[in-house]
């Protein structure tokens, strides 16, 4: 059985639990957050994106 989790998913997990735990203030998650919508818009998004694929998948899967 194979489960996919979207990984803005788990970004959007970590921030909040580091807002929760006040790791974290709501000035720096709105940066990171504004941060990465920008980031996205740009030609560096391809390459974080085949960045992001080749480490994921460089993670060993147990498939049976």
């Amino acid at each position: 059985m194979t489960l996919t989790i979207p990984i803005v998913f788990l970004l959007g997990l970590a921030l909040a639990a580091l807002l929760r735990f006040r790791a974290v203030g709501w000035g720096a998650a709105t940066i990171a957050v504004l941060f990465g919508l920008y980031l996205a818009d740009t030609g560096a998004r391809t390459t974080i994106n085949d960045l992001t694929t080749a480490v994921v998948n460089a993670i060993p899967s147990d498939a049976n």
